[in-house]
């Protein structure tokens, strides 16, 4: 491990140690503030620091197996004790790396989740509708909770769009890496020939701004619409210009949310949503230029790319970013998508600790 690298976790563990003092001042404990501050700050480098201890009590323990080595009765047990030690020690190397890798400040929001039907009609909108109920499943499996801000429905148990709102811990840091064209393969029902048809649907995951008040947003550059929403929801909802249509005049970009009863509501949560767009725009602007430099194969956040594709008559879900194939189609579309995730995420870190290592 690189001497710089050393003396910033030394240093961390000096931080920590400070705070670990500060958090049991009483003084401190009576401002909930201050504590709950320091609290944060104190969980954000726990782990490191505690990996950082073990590694440096792996170190000495290296030197004394070195010297029982010499030792012709101990030799035979330090041995297998040293490549133990050795083993645990290369593991404990690569989880710091990672560990004091640059974290996205955005990892930990509660994120928005679109979902729109694109090339393929019917069958695009029905395969909406597999990867809502899918990220819906993956949210229970998570204890995540979802709360449906659009939902345009389109024949037999399909949707032109789908817009839910993600909340749990790290939803974001969890999620982002499915933005992009997600492509189904796989025979319709109202096909008679048998044949395969190939549709996609496009993914966004946009990390929600914190509590968007309107006073937080220049009103003058946005549009408002009310009108009398459509479809299912009872009498009410449709006797009201309940619904709301938003559009920011700078970007062209429009939202809707008819979801509520409340008027008031449906706008909260469609200002909530457009400032989420507006920052994502932001932030694919960094990303794509990010990628460009150290040629990403994930978090590009380039929404026109196919990165998924699900072919039914062979069972499998293959991630073309990481040409990797999983043949358990039936439990991912159930919203066991767990292990593609994490391998989307330690891509995503291989390539920043790689572009770290050649500077």
């Amino acid at each position: 491990m690189k001497q710089a690298i050393r003396d910033s976790l030394d240093n961390l563990l000096k931080i920590s140690q400070d705070l670990s003092k500060k958090l049991s001042d009483p003084e401190i404990t009576k401002d909930i503030d201050k504590l709950t501050k320091l609290n944060k700050e104190f969980s954000d480098i726990k782990d490191v620091v505690e990996n950082w201890s073990r590694y440096q009590e792996l170190e000495k323990s290296l030197i004394d197996l070195e010297a029982m080595l010499k030792d012709d009765e101990m030799k035979e047990l330090a041995s297998e004790e040293k490549a133990s030690c050795e083993e645990e020690l290369e593991s404990l190397e690569s989880t710091i790396m990672i560990q004091l890798l640059p974290k996205d400040r955005d990892d930990e929001r509660n994120v928005f989740l679109e979902l729109r039907a694109g090339a393929g009609g019917d069958e695009a909108a029905i395969f909406v509708g597999d990867l809502y109920r899918m990220y819906s499943r993956f949210a229970e499996r998570s204890n995540w909770k979802i709360e449906k801000i659009k939902e345009i429905a389109s024949g037999p148990g399909g949707y032109k769009e789908v817009v839910i709102k993600v909340m749990g811990s790290d939803a974001y840091g969890k999620l982002k890496f499915e933005s992009g064209v997600h492509r189904v393969q796989r025979v319709p029902l109202t096909e008679s020939q048998g044949r395969i048809h190939t549709s996609t649907i496009t993914v966004a995951v946009l990390p929600e701004m914190d509590d968007i008040q309107e006073k937080d947003v220049d009103m003058s550059e946005i549009r408002v619409d009310t009108y009398r929403a459509s479809g299912a929801g009872g009498q009410h909802v449709n006797k009201t210009d309940s619904a709301v249509r938003l559009t920011h005049i700078p970007t062209g970009i429009v939202v809707e949310c008819q979801d509520d009863r409340s008027q008031h509501k449906n706008k909260a949560k469609a200002l909530a949503l457009l400032s989420s767009k507006i920052y994502d725009i932001e932030k694919q602007k960094m990303e794509q230029e990010k990628a460009s430099e150290r040629k990403s194969l994930v978090g590009t956040g380039d929404r026109s790319e196919k990165i998924r594709t699900y072919n039914f008559p062979q069972g499998r879900i293959t991630d073309h970013r990481l040409k990797l194939t999983l043949y358990n189609i039936d439990n991912f579309l159930d919203g066991d998508i767990i292990e593609m995730l994490d391998s989307l995420m330690a891509q995503s870190n291989a390539e920043k600790l790689s572009e770290i290592e050649n500077k």
